[in-house]
């Protein structure tokens, strides 16, 4: 599934909120950025979840994220 299918539903929002308070969440966030998408850009969130042992709502707000950022830190350099 396309990750801007889940972001249009009503309960992204919640998602979002729930995700940002777990407590592994801002860890989970740097290591995917500076680890995992370096090296394999197009990983998905089914394959993130597994391979970290994360919720997959987890895997799911942490990758639309940092696409979301990739345009952002272009325009700051």
């Amino acid at each position: 599934m396309d990750l801007e299918e889940y972001s249009k539903d009503r309960l992204w929002q919640l998602l979002v909120e729930t995700v940002h308070v777990a407590a592994m969440y801002p860890s989970h966030k740097a290591y995917v950025r500076d680890t995992i998408l370096p090296a394999q850009k197009d990983i998905t969130a089914t394959e993130l979840s597994e391979r970290l042992g994360m919720p997959f709502g987890e895997a799911l707000v942490i990758l639309d994220e940092l696409a979301t950022d990739k345009p952002t830190l272009a325009k700051q350099r």
